[in-house]
């Protein structure tokens, strides 16, 4: 049995980890956004990759939803009194990740083999992957020009309104192949979108070159969970970037995003108005308390997403 999850940052490393608690180690295999990773301080920094690494580990921050637990800030307040750029925050323990997957990189590891050996010291059993070994780079089109993703995200705080985006380098990208023979697999049960931005997170997966296609012959149920809850985000952009481009920020508006992939489609009880609408759209729609608020509610909500499924979670 094999359960394939895609995930952006902070909302889909919640579901992963409750995933990861109803499922066998063998049976799970976790495909991370890439398209916001960037160059920073000499380092490649990973910031999806890293969110689901720390939280399938249980080591990351859930306060902050970003970053390690009991983490300190010394080299950041040494880096701004040198009159170092600190708009982006690395702390003291998340710089050994950067420090040690930029010198493999360098050395010509692949993301995909570096990931691994980062994730088994860490005690991850399941697989973790990028969705490429190639670059890709989220560009955002805004009302004050072009921004790459993290100054546009964290420098500037989401603050200039959305006009679109882009996926630099995405044409010539391969997707990662223990994805794509995941996906081959002829014990897949499932595929599950976790609630992540469909925007800047979701999209830049599906739209690797052969993406769509191998998703569109799955036989499988491909199980999208919405990341609004009665009009807002939880965490991060999405609503805003919705609303700025010129769609309602509804988990109506999510499903119609996916239409045509997506068979069944995950909304929270306070939006069950919506479930004709969504349905309407060819999905089944399963209606569920989807607030993830604790390790008790992310293992709860996975489980009743493979259920949907009827995969079998283990005891």
């Amino acid at each position: 049995m094999t359960v394939v999850a895609m995930s952006g940052g902070v909302g889909g490393a919640k579901l992963v980890s409750g995933l990861a608690q109803n499922l066998a180690a063998d049976e799970l295999v976790v495909i991370a956004n890439t398209a916001d990773d960037f160059d920073h301080l000499g380092l490649r920094i990973c910031p999806d990759l890293d969110s689901v690494m720390y939280a399938l580990a249980g080591i990351n921050d859930q306060k902050r939803g970003w970053g390690l637990a009991d983490e300190s800030w010394q080299a950041m307040g040494a880096l701004e009194r040198l009159g170092g750029e600190n708009w982006f925050q690395l702390g003291d323990q998340d710089l050994a990740t950067h420090i040690l997957r930029s010198q493999r990189l360098r050395n010509g590891t692949s993301l995909t083999a570096v990931t691994e050996s980062l994730c088994t010291p860490l005690g991850i059993e399941c697989r973790l992957l990028p969705m490429t070994d190639d670059p890709v780079a989220t560009r955002v089109d805004t009302d004050e020009g072009e921004l790459a993703f993290q100054e546009y995200f964290v420098k500037r705080q989401c603050e200039p309104a959305v006009k679109g985006f882009e996926f630099a380098g995405i044409e010539q990208a391969t997707a990662n192949s223990a994805w794509l023979e995941a996906m081959r697999c002829e014990y897949l049960q499932a595929l599950i979108i976790c609630p992540s931005n469909p925007y800047v997170s979701v999209d830049p997966m599906l739209n690797l070159p052969g993406v769509r296609e191998a998703i569109a012959g799955l036989s499988c149920p491909v199980v999208a969970v919405s990341p609004i809850i009665a009009g807002a985000a939880i965490k991060g952009p999405a609503a805003k970037m919705m609303r700025e481009l010129g769609c309602p920020s509804s988990a109506l508006a999510v499903a119609e995003h996916y239409k045509g992939l997506v068979t069944d489609f995950v909304i929270d009880k306070a939006d069950r108005q919506l479930v004709q609408d969504i349905e309407a759209l060819g999905m089944r729609v399963h209606c569920c308390d989807s607030l993830m608020r604790n390790a008790e509610d992310r293992r709860r909500l996975a489980a009743e997403v493979l259920a949907m499924c009827d995969v079998a979670v283990a005891a």
